[in-house]
């Protein structure tokens, strides 16, 4: 049994084999493996030797993952030198709901935003806030918000004279 006559079937099990490990995996670098495998596969199918095979699949291997890798930081749509926020970072400046109207010597109340609710204290001296006021989240400590009465104007609407 000669090697050479069962390379392409070979190729094609580690090709798909690839292509499957990349769903369980985060770097998208397997993907272009798999792909370069399928073409060694087709490579040898078509009659070329191992040398031919193995040149093949190391060639499209490297062109495919130095190609995305420009792509992917060419378009990022986040840029590379900004910071990225996520969760309780996205706060501040969002615009939340007063569901518990303020009580105590702290004035806590209850505040909705993005569907989370947050206890939360009005910044400087401001009063009472009142249920279904709307607020803006100036800054989070710990698991409360600090907040303050929003202003009672549309963003991105022009203003009527």
């Amino acid at each position: 049994m000669d090697i050479e006559q069962y390379a392409w079937i070979i190729w094609g099990i580690l090709g798909v084999l690839l292509i499957i490990a990349e769903i369980f995996t985060l770097g998208f670098v397997l993907f272009w493996f798999g792909i370069a495998a399928l073409i060694a596969a087709l490579a040898s199918f078509l009659g070329a030797g191992l040398l031919a095979q193995f040149l093949i699949f190391v060639i499209v291997a490297t062109a495919l993952t130095v190609m995305s890798r420009t792509i992917f930081y060419q378009y990022n749509p986040f840029g590379n030198d900004e910071e990225y926020l996520t969760g309780v970072d996205t706060l501040p400046g969002q615009i939340g709901t007063v569901k518990k109207g303020s009580k105590g010597a702290l004035k806590a109340a209850s505040v909705n935003v993005y569907g989370s609710t947050w206890k939360a204290f009005p910044i400087d001296d401001e009063d009472d806030l009142k249920e279904g006021e709307k607020v803006e989240v100036v800054r989070v400590e710990g698991s409360s918000i600090y907040v303050k009465r929003a202003a009672r104007k549309l963003h991105g609407w022009r203003q009527s004279d």
